[in-house]
């Protein structure tokens, strides 16, 4: 009888071990903007469109296909809204790009239409609510990212006034940025006190940007330090305070820093964008 019972309390803690704290899916940062959001976690922006037949077709067969066509026409319009307000670095978002540049207008205006449906709801009432999906990497990082980031077989380090008392080999950076009202970019940079870039457009490689965004953002230090983006051993650093008007730049301490450039070793993973930032 004994024996049974420890079976049974096994059994029970196996079946209760997979909903415990061990998926970091709830802490996936989700910006909403408007009628969509942006997973800056994943890299997808999302928007839901809402579609009615005409009146006089309540009803018939083709109440339905002309609900989902109008949910489908609401969607893209909701997914532009979205689009239009992603933050490419803390002084521009995509809308600066598109209304400066025909050409950037009409690739992102051909993205946003092939944008995916991920869900359909046929209400009863007619009507049709869609969700659908838009990857932000892939196609659209490469036609928006900064020029700048360009594809680096290395990377050389800039020179460095402070002393280098380390020379951990770390295998990617975290950076708490949460208390700070940062917000994330596709293009973030990371700066010492003295206003010298630690990660940014220069360090990574644009391949890497392109398919994998420059960082990824969490809510938690945990989750962040646990995300295979930065694998087993990341240095984990404190923000001090944002910098410009998008506050997706952060400033880290002259201590920090310079533990991150005290072995060369460490650009490899700048290079491959092995970066989380915590952001409340």
């Amino acid at each position: 009888m004994k024996k049974k019972s420890i079976f049974v309390l096994v059994v029970v803690f196996l079946l209760v071990i997979p909903t415990c704290g061990f998926s970091d899916n709830g802490q996936d940062f989700i910006e909403q903007m408007g009628k969509g959001s942006i997973n800056w976690s994943q890299g997808t922006i999302l928007a839901k469109g809402i579609g009615a037949p005409p009146e006089k077709l309540y009803g018939k067969p083709s109440a339905r296909p002309m609900a989902l066509r109008a949910a489908t026409l609401d969607a893209y319009r909701n997914i532009l809204e979205v689009v239009a307000g992603v933050r490419i670095d803390s002084t521009t978002v995509v809308i600066d790009y598109t209304v400066e540049n025909d050409v950037i207008r009409t690739k992102v205006d051909g993205m946003i239409k092939g944008a995916q449906i991920i869900k359909k709801e046929y209400l009863s009432d007619g009507t049709v609510e869609i969700t659908m999906q838009m990857n932000m990497r892939g196609g659209f990082s490469q036609l928006i990212l900064p020029e700048e980031i360009k594809p680096l077989e290395s990377i050389k380090a800039v020179p460095i006034t402070q002393d280098q008392t380390s020379s951990a080999v770390f295998t990617g950076l975290v950076v708490d940025a949460k208390g700070l009202k940062a917000r994330p970019a596709m293009s973030p940079k990371i700066l010492d006190e003295n206003n010298q870039e630690v990660y940014g457009s220069a360090f990574v490689s644009r391949e890497f940007a392109v398919q994998q965004g420059m960082s990824g953002y969490a809510k938690e230090v945990g989750a962040a330090q646990r995300n295979q983006r930065v694998t087993n051993n990341p240095l984990t650093v404190k923000g001090l305070r944002t910098e410009g008007p998008g506050r997706s730049d952060i400033i880290i301490s002259n201590a920090d820093a310079s533990m991150l450039r005290s072995a060369s070793e460490n650009l490899s993973f700048m290079k491959k964008c092995r970066v989380m930032i915590v952001v409340d």
